[in-house]
């Protein structure tokens, strides 16, 4: 037992010092992506090939945010190898107390997607820098892993009792998740609208069954069902 615990410690220290390093290089890589990007735009065209970049960078980051917390809500334990104290643990956790994330710091809220961003924003990189292809490409990474880097953050101010007045009008606006939209998600049995970036696409994915057929899919292949919160009987009865 004391084994396990110790190992469980020196996993946190390792997961702190890797969101740490995450949030630095989230901060600083895309100034050189930024600047790479600058440096193609020149036209209406180029103009163009950002915004749409970076309006489904933003979409994707919503559809992957989505794909996460469904995992860590439906699939595995607590004591999944690594997956288990980092997203499986807090998510299901947040079911009970649902206020807990609102007393997290930032590292803590936003250190574990930092980790993400990195690797799409470092890839980015890579890619070639002249043509549409290239600008269109680390456009979209960037905007992907903005989304992705806030989304904890957009969560957690959804909810907050009294968001700052700035907070507010983007949740109106419906540039980040609001208040109500999440709600949904909150109310037994859990098993919708998972997308917590900005929840855009919450209503399509619900009306097409798509985590419905990811479920039943993968419970056919496997044999294992998907985890089914202990008290959803009880509060869907109530």
């Amino acid at each position: 037992m004391t084994m396990k615990s110790e190992a469980d410690r020196g996993f946190l220290i390792l997961a702190r010092a890797s969101e740490w390093l995450g949030i630095i290089l989230t901060f600083t890589v895309p100034i050189l992506v930024i600047g790479n990007i600058q440096h193609d735009v020149d036209d209406a065209v180029s103009w163009a090939v950002v915004a749409a970049a970076a309006f489904l960078g933003y979409l994707a980051a919503d559809f992957l945010s989505g794909i996460v917390h469904w995992a860590g809500d439906r699939w595995g334990t607590e004591e999944t190898f690594m997956l288990g104290p980092t997203i499986v643990k807090p998510f299901r956790e947040h079911h009970v107390d649902e206020k807990a994330i609102t007393r997290h710091g930032f590292v803590e809220t936003n250190g574990n997607n930092c980790m993400g961003t990195t690797v799409i924003l470092v890839f980015s990189l890579l890619l070639p820098e002249d043509g549409f292809f290239g600008l269109f490409c680390r456009t979209a990474a960037v905007s992907l892993s903005f989304g992705l880097f806030a989304t904890n953050q957009f969560h957690k101010w959804s909810h907050l009792d009294a968001p700052p007045l700035p907070i507010r009008v983007l949740q109106r606006l419906h540039l980040i998740l609001p208040v109500d939209h999440h709600a949904i998600h909150h109310k037994a049995p859990y098993d919708c609208y998972y997308c917590i970036t900005t929840g855009w696409l919450n209503p399509l994915l619900k009306r097409i069954h798509f985590f419905e057929f990811l479920e039943a899919g993968i419970e056919r292949l496997t044999g294992v069902p998907p985890y089914r919160d202990p008290g959803t009987a009880v509060a869907v009865q109530a």
